[in-house]
């Protein structure tokens, strides 16, 4: 199979997206907004035609950051972009690990909130399937500050464009984002 480039991957993510993570109808989002629409990326992240296009996208979105040693994020919407990421990272020849950061520290065993290699002292991405608020990439970001990484962007797949960017902005990292509403034909 012939590798594709970056616009191409990122056309054919978009068009994934746009037939099959779109849902129209009333829905309330995660900071109790009312909404048209809803992006559920879970339904794409998971698919084996769409999960490679999302790693390849992620990896362009984040090919200028020096010395990234892991990416990754709150669990659930975090995890299947992290293992496309080192999937296609591998295939590439990069060295990404991926980690997952659970919404609280375990109660048993060495009660971590951050599993995965030690990110101790390492430069990492935090990545989101789909961000609204920011709230989740911040919380990653505190369990992450706290493990001792340094985290050096949020990079997520698509943007809502409802304050997350301003938010993670605000608490001094940067913000990226693969896709925005207008890619995908939204308001």
């Amino acid at each position: 199979m012939t590798p594709l480039n970056s616009t191409d991957a990122r056309r054919r993510l978009i068009d994934h997206i746009s037939a099959d993570a779109v849902f129209h109808g009333d829905f309330t989002l995660t900071s109790g907004k009312k909404a048209s629409y809803y992006v559920d990326l879970r339904k794409v992240s998971l698919d084996h035609r769409v999960a490679p296009l999302i790693g390849q996208v992620m990896l362009d979105l984040i090919a200028e950051i020096p010395d990234v040693a892991a990416v990754g994020g709150m669990t659930m919407g975090a995890d299947p972009i992290a293992a496309a990421v080192l999937h296609q990272g591998a295939a590439r020849g990069l060295a990404y690990d991926a980690f997952v950061v659970r919404k609280e520290p375990k109660d048993h065993g060495r009660g971590k909130q951050v599993e995965g290699p030690d990110v101790a002292g390492k430069r990492v991405v935090v990545l989101e399937d789909t961000s609204t608020t920011g709230g989740s990439p911040l919380k990653a970001i505190e369990a992450l500050n706290a493990a001792g990484a340094e985290v050096v962007a949020v990079a997520v797949v698509v943007d809502r464009n409802t304050g997350a960017r301003e938010a993670i902005e605000q608490a001094g990292v940067p913000y990226l984002a693969a896709i925005g509403l207008e890619d995908l034909g939204l308001p």
